[in-house]
């Protein structure tokens, strides 16, 4: 009985934690399947007329790919975009454009060319989800939102390496001599990461 008693404690324990290290914030499904966070916009998916929204609000333009029943979007979604910490970083610098991978809305790029979702997700290449696009301030006439990035990041990562790459985008650090790999090992041997 005293064993019994013990193991209830030590479970009841580590559920009580869990409750406390629980992120506080959770996205909903849309009609469409795809998990929807506040910070995301919706727009008429013009990304010209996307970016000069995001550059009049100070913010970064993200696009972010996703699909109807993506394992690696919904972890992302529960376990990383779910910190208070990354979500109030999102809100606060990001104006993110979600895109269905296998949607109809129409979308127009930067070029001008205008197309389905699931066509301008294959004109640009993209093959998993998620992918976050992050765009620059200016988008040279011409390019399209693949050539124009200034970094696209295919899959499902964890936390801090999520958090470190939109520091990265925020803080322009793509413009140094830094690869966002050594930026990343740096800021993670820091004390506080």
């Amino acid at each position: 009985m005293k064993l019994l008693n013990t193991c209830l404690l030590a479970l009841g324990l580590t559920i009580s934690s869990l409750t406390f290290v629980a992120p506080a914030v959770a996205a909903t499904l849309g009609d469409d399947g795809l998990h929807k966070e506040a910070w995301m916009r919706e727009t008429f998916k013009d990304l010209g007329e996307d970016l000069a929204e995001a550059n009049a609000e100070g913010k970064r333009l993200m696009l972010i790919v996703e699909q109807r029943g993506c394992i690696y979007c919904k972890k992302m979604h529960e376990e990383v975009f779910s910190q208070p910490k990354i979500d109030a970083y999102i809100h606060d610098n990001f104006f993110v454009v979600q895109l269905n991978m296998f949607g109809d809305i129409e979308v127009t790029d930067f070029d001008g060319e205008a197309m389905a979702e699931k066509d301008m997700v294959r004109k640009w290449g993209m093959l998993f989800t998620p992918t976050m696009v992050f765009l620059p301030q200016e988008v040279a006439e011409g390019q399209s939102a693949a050539q124009a990035a200034v970094a696209t990041v295919p899959g499902a990562f964890g936390a801090g390496t999520t958090f470190n790459m939109l520091q990265w985008v925020v803080d322009k650090e793509y413009e140094g001599d830094e690869p966002f790999q050594k930026y990343l090992a740096r800021k993670l041997s820091e004390p506080n990461n």
